[in-house]
């Protein structure tokens, strides 16, 4: 609807939604005033953010963020009008049960111990079905936004209830439901410049270990899976990131097709081990007129016989979007150079300290045939293919980096964990776009170590808006709300 309004002698109009950008509308005495955001002489800004505090709607996790951060006024009442001081708000629980563990409360004059559970309504309580749950019988408090609905633990007794509504910085949630509307390629985009890059990338550091104990756990389900063979899962995690994205699946579906028993037989055959793997990977199931694909094509089917095989289909692998030098026909080669270089892999790259050492076992090139071909049948200028420093630094980081620290941590050796950050350090960092992106807003990772933090910042918190629990996000918050 439309909404016909003057200030003085200007009139204005406006369509009514609930995303207001230029105006400020304060609710008073039931009746709306329009405020231009340049005019002077505004006396009472908490009457407008109020106003548009209901326009939203208020989530528990706002209501963690602030327990959490004891962003609650201090001199606080219970709803029965007892003095109460928060002494420690608790851990927080992502799991089942109450919201914060181990908090301590002073009610009056007595120390309480125990659990906090907060929720946006006192009669959240009842809706959740907590009263029947013996979980939440050692609540010292409740803490709620807004207080509905008296609420009795299973014994009878009242539990004691804090209302926080009109107890904390309103500009706070203001500025919170600005970053969960906008669409920025992260809330605080416009936010970054005023901040110490020192201080953002010390904090993402911590990241760090949270992404690499995250890899850690996806390795340590395909060790349990394939018996704890430390070769064969090295291999089809090297095989899945030879996808270098787009053909990862592809990569990863042709590993476990072809087991690297069977394909460390032949290591000292280039024929045989680009038969096995051209042929998993179902690029000889047709006709060719150059000689070698036919010389392959032949091999491959008594090995395909001997081993009992079967192919995965051939329009998995994505010729598009990619250079010549990037076709999964030219890294299937790149790969059975690998193998046949350095054959178990895995009981190699494990005792390498030097970065050196591990460039020089993944500095592979191509069998003769690929030198002039990218694809079979098409022959194309002579060039050795060798694979770049570039994508053996992501295979370094993807694969290698990740196997140290779980190695590491299953056999209690911190010294693993230890190199896994020295090489992180040590490497460049990523040239993707989404490091690129950071660069930008003039947040330029300077390692490996950094680069793989900022990839983990914008996909745990900037992705899910996760502001909150981001370091970054409740300064910008709270810097935000200070000015007003």
């Amino acid at each position: 609807m439309q909404i016909n309004f003057s200030i003085g002698k200007r009139k204005y109009y406006t369509r009514f939604t609930f995303s207001i950008s230029r105006l400020m509308i304060k609710l008073l005495k039931s009746k709306f005033y329009v405020v231009h955001p340049g005019q002077k002489g505004i006396k009472n800004k908490t009457s407008f953010l109020i106003t548009q505090q209901n326009l939203y709607k208020m989530t528990e996790t706002f209501l963690h963020y602030l327990w959490k951060f004891r962003l609650i006024r201090n001199e606080l009442i219970t709803t029965d009008g007892d003095v109460l001081k928060i002494i420690q708000p608790g851990i927080i629980n992502t799991d089942a049960g109450p919201d914060f563990f181990d908090a301590r409360v002073r009610i009056n004059n007595t120390l309480w111990a125990g659990n906090i559970e907060i929720h946006i309504c006192a009669s959240d309580w009842l809706k959740h079905g907590h009263q029947y749950d013996d979980n939440y019988n050692n609540i010292i408090l409740h803490v709620v936004y807004k207080n509905d609905k008296c609420i009795f633990r299973k014994d009878g007794e009242k539990m004691p209830t804090l209302e926080i509504k009109g107890k904390f910085d309103e500009n706070l949630f203001f500025h919170y439901n600005n970053f969960m509307k906008n669409r920025l390629w992260v809330p605080c985009a416009k936010l970054l410049h005023n901040f110490d890059l020192n201080n953002i990338l010390s904090w993402i550091d911590k990241l760090l270990l949270k992404r690499l104990d995250q890899k850690a756990s996806v390795i340590e389900r395909s060790l349990v899976l394939n018996n704890f063979d430390w070769e064969q899962t090295f291999y089809q995690y090297l095989a899945f990131n030879f996808g270098f994205k787009l053909n990862n699946h592809a990569f990863e579906l042709l590993a476990r097709s072809l087991p690297f028993q069977y394909i460390i037989k032949h290591q000292n055959n280039l024929i045989q081990l680009e038969a096995l793997l051209f042929g998993q990977a179902g690029f000889l199931e047709q006709d060719y007129q150059d000689e070698y694909p036919n010389l392959l094509s032949k091999e491959y089917k008594y090995l395909k016989q001997r081993y009992s095989l079967l192919p995965i289909d051939h329009h998995l692998w994505n010729f598009l979007r990619l250079r010549p030098s990037n076709f999964p026909t030219v890294r299937i080669a790149q790969f059975a150079y690998l193998i046949k270089k350095s054959g178990k892999i895995f009981s190699k790259v494990i005792h390498i300290s030097d970065k050196k050492e591990l460039y020089d076992i993944f500095e592979v090139a191509c069998s003769v045939y690929w030198k002039t071909h990218y694809i079979f049948d098409k022959s194309s200028v002579e060039q050795s293919k060798k694979l770049g420093r570039d994508a053996i630094n992501l295979l370094i980081i993807n694969t290698v980096v990740p196997f140290f620290h779980v190695y590491g941590q299953i056999n209690d050796n911190p010294d693993y964990i230890e190199r896994t950050i020295a090489f992180l350090n040590d490497l460049p960092p990523e040239n993707n776009s989404i490091i690129l992106k950071w660069s930008s807003f003039g947040i330029k990772a300077r390692s490996a170590h950094q680069s793989q933090a900022l990839l983990q910042l914008k996909k745990e918190f900037c992705n899910s808006k996760k502001c909150l629990e981001c370091e970054i996000g409740n300064f910008v918050l709270e810097d935000m709300a200070s000015r007003k």
